[in-house]
């Protein structure tokens, strides 16, 4: 069965291809990772994954990705090197970026931010992971900045577009004082004990430099959205979607 997912792509810039992933078809069964899982780190059956993963680049029509092992980290990486679908990322980082044709960045999430990231010349591109860790140590701000000074680029003229993750109303920190503190109060909602995360990541890109209209959303939370996507918060052990962009080949 083929895997589902959403497409996206940025006005104007015709060779770049981003796609956000559903947990929707697959191989996988019913439980935790029930649909289409594609992390080897969760507990699933391998070869599961393997077939979820072979069928996923089949859809988007590619042979190779590239994945990382994800920390909840500010570390970039450049031209990542494609990991075959029956092993995991090993590379610790995240986020990546290249300017390389055909070399797909992927971003495993289930409730956190993926972030795409494109240049409006359609020739460099990055991904980043960003977790509420990521964002309250400034990883989307260093992210950009150290995308665009690796290429020689201009923040304004890079576009952003944030994916399927945890939205204002489900995003509840209970110990918001201690995570959090009075520097990130704008963002928070006392009464409800939860943070805006889309906003505040709308806000720290454009801290990076890119402007306003040039920053995207899909405002689809992951923990309401039950049957589309899989969400740690509200299953605790579950699969994790595959956030992806590259620049076509052709």
């Amino acid at each position: 069965m083929a895997v589902d997912y959403i497409p996206f792509r940025f006005p104007g810039i015709d060779s770049v291809r981003c796609a956000f992933q559903t947990r929707c078809g697959g191989a996988g069964g019913e439980g935790p990772f029930g649909g289409a899982n594609i992390s080897h780190d969760v507990g699933d059956a391998p070869d599961t994954v393997a077939e979820n993963r072979r069928l996923l680049m089949a859809g988007l029509g590619v042979d190779s990705w590239c994945e990382l092992k994800q920390v909840h980290g500010d570390v970039l990486v450049f031209d990542p090197s494609s990991v075959p679908p029956d092993a995991p990322g090993t590379t610790e980082a995240d986020g990546a970026a290249t300017d390389e044709p055909g070399r797909v960045l992927v971003i495993k999430t289930a409730d956190c931010q993926p972030i795409l990231l494109a240049h409006a010349g359609g020739g460099h591109i990055a991904a980043l992971h960003a977790g509420w860790r990521g964002n309250r140590m400034g990883f989307v701000q260093t992210g950009v900045a150290r995308f665009c000074e690796r290429y020689g680029l201009d923040p304004a003229d890079v576009r952003a577009v944030r994916g399927p993750s945890l939205g204002p109303a489900m995003a509840e920190f209970v110990n918001f004082s201690m995570e959090w503190g009075p520097d990130w109060t704008r963002w928070h909602d006392a009464a409800a004990r939860t943070m805006d995360l889309w906003s505040l990541t709308r806000h720290q890109l454009m801290q990076a430099g890119l402007s306003e209209g040039s920053i995207f959303g899909l405002d689809l939370c992951t923990h309401t959205l039950e049957g589309m996507f899989f969400s740690y918060r509200r299953e605790n052990r579950c699969g994790r979607q595959a956030s992806l962009i590259w620049i076509t080949a052709e």
